[in-house]
């Protein structure tokens, strides 16, 4: 399939990751070391007025102007950088206009459909507790998977004081005053996706983000949208196919490519499924396979993984770091249970905070971390990962920490307080922090492979691809069009060096 989205090299940051506003990332982004580095920038959704989780939690789809302006936006199509991005499909703030409509009005609410009513959906599947809210039999709970423990459910408080029960999947605080008691609440209320106002706000919001300059669209929590009594309500089938094909047609209008976001195993074939269905796909097994490679000095899982991308033709975007954890759920099925344990030990001895799956103590999801921090602070490491990186199929996304080698920060995980574990891993860098690690060699030298990789012909979605994995060394080929570039790498010493043939290459860098 071919992709208008090149598949050139993507930066991932908040708005105020790099300067503190998003115009002190595009003075950053024209400054000369940074020429031919980037293609794409991914804004994550702090971007947008929102109340918590660090952008998830949508108010709506306008603007912060406390962070960004339409002028920067423009500034960064006059710089040839495209934008990633996202839209949260399952849930929006209890903040946002709608939620506070259902508030202040209740029954006679314009959206009292628009989130989901728990007993409405429930009717008829169990008994309404004391509490008012329907407790569904066990044959129906068995089919659940739970984001949290308890029920997912938030009994809201309408204006003739009696308490509706909606649909909460994911965050839920209370906010109390200064006796303690409990005043209102903070968190994602679920949307009702048969409501046509909630398909109105679809098409409304893909309207703005391509209003922004959007070419890549996530699609956050797209799994949970779909629900129906009596089926998982974790990626429904055949629901959860046919929302992305109504999600696809309306992106079509606009040029997106859309990229949906979603953890599974690797032996439930998700990611296949998705890129059967024209997606992109996350490659989430990446940043675990190469600190496995890196650590065990042995390319054989990175190759079987590569291989099967390139026969396939997966469209993936992979990456190291990210704003979230190191997944560990994803790699069950590419690595055993006990690698995936040794894997797991090695991240929380340099330093990691272990996030449990949805409640579940021992049931490993992914681990919060620095990806420096993660190889053990060892910058010929980070250097031979970030090569091996550019060489692999798929679009590279380069979270911004990673680029400035930044560690663990555990000050911002202690001022976050309970849950704030994420925050390890999310530093803002002010500007003259980043003036300094941009004359590290290690960083200077990971700009120069994504110029690199942008700039080679080699590298394309149709691109050629081979590799070889013997003990601790490995050779990637890319080609096309008489072009080719070829990496040659030792996991032993973390050594590497690229050749090529009619490609443009910074030897002194590389």
């Amino acid at each position: 399939m071919k992709s208008a989205v090149g598949q050139g090299v993507m930066l991932n940051a908040y708005p105020d990751s790099m300067g503190g506003r998003l115009s002190d990332m595009v003075e950053l982004l024209r400054q000369e070391e940074w020429d031919g580095a980037v293609q794409d920038l991914y804004l994550l959704p702090s971007l947008y007025h929102s109340d918590l989780d660090r952008g998830f939690s949508v108010i709506d789809y306008d603007l912060n102007e406390e962070l960004a302006s339409a002028e920067d936006l423009q500034a960064l199509r006059a710089l040839g950088i495209g934008l990633k991005l996202d839209f949260v499909l399952n849930h929006a703030s209890v903040q946002s206009p709608q939620f506070q409509d259902l508030l202040e009005h209740g029954e006679k609410s314009r959206y009292r459909d628009f989130f989901l009513d728990w007993n409405a959906f429930w009717e008829g599947c169990g008994e309404r507790t004391e509490e008012g809210y329907i407790l569904p039999g066990e044959e129906y709970l068995s089919n659940m998977f739970f984001r949290k423990p308890g029920l997912p459910l938030l009994l809201v408080p309408f204006p003739d004081g009696s308490r509706v029960p909606y649909w909460n999947t994911f965050y839920q605080e209370e906010v109390r005053d200064g006796q303690g008691r409990v005043t209102g609440y903070r968190g994602q209320m679920d949307l009702n996706i048969r409501s046509p106002l909630v398909r109105e706000f679809y098409r409304d919001t893909l309207k703005k983000l391509a209003g922004y300059g959007a070419g890549i669209v996530r699609l956050d929590a797209f799994a949970y949208a779909h629900k129906e009594a009596g089926a998982k309500n974790f990626l429904n089938e055949p629901g959860t196919w046919e929302l992305l094909a109504d999600i696809r047609a309306l992106a079509d209008r606009y040029g997106f490519e859309l990229l949906p976001e979603i953890h599974a195993s690797y032996e439930e074939k998700v990611y296949e499924k998705l890129a059967q269905k024209g997606y992109l796909v996350y490659d989430f097994f990446l940043p675990g396979l190469l600190i496995e490679a890196l650590e065990k000095k042995s390319g054989r899982h990175i190759k079987r993984w590569a291989q099967e991308i390139a026969e396939k033709k997966i469209r993936t975007v992979n990456m190291l770091g990210s704003h979230d954890g190191i997944p560990l759920l994803d790699l069950q099925g590419l690595l055993t249970e006990e690698e995936i344990g040794e894997l797991t030990e090695l991240l929380v001895s340099r330093g990691g905070y272990v996030k449990n799956l949805h409640g579940q103590k021992g049931m490993y999801y992914q681990v919060n971390a620095a990806y420096f921090s993660a190889l053990g602070e060892d910058e010929k490491k980070l250097l031979l990962a970030r090569a091996i990186q550019m060489f692999l199929p798929g679009k590279p996304q380069v979270w911004y920490l990673d680029l400035f080698a930044g560690t663990n920060d555990y000050t911002a995980v202690q001022a976050a307080g309970e849950g704030g574990h994420k925050e390890i891993n999310r530093t803002n860098l002010t500007r003259e922090q980043m003036e300094e690690r941009l004359k590290l060699p290690v960083v200077q030298k990971q700009l120069a492979l994504l110029r690199f990789r942008n700039s080679c012909e080699a590298f394309g979605w149709d691109a050629g691809f081979s590799m070889e994995a013997e003990g601790s060394r490995i050779v990637i080929r890319r080609f096309r069009n008489g072009v080719s570039a070829t990496l040659f790498a030792d996991l032993c010493d973390c050594s590497y060096r690229i050749s090529t043939e009619s490609c443009p290459m910074e030897e002194r860098m590389l």
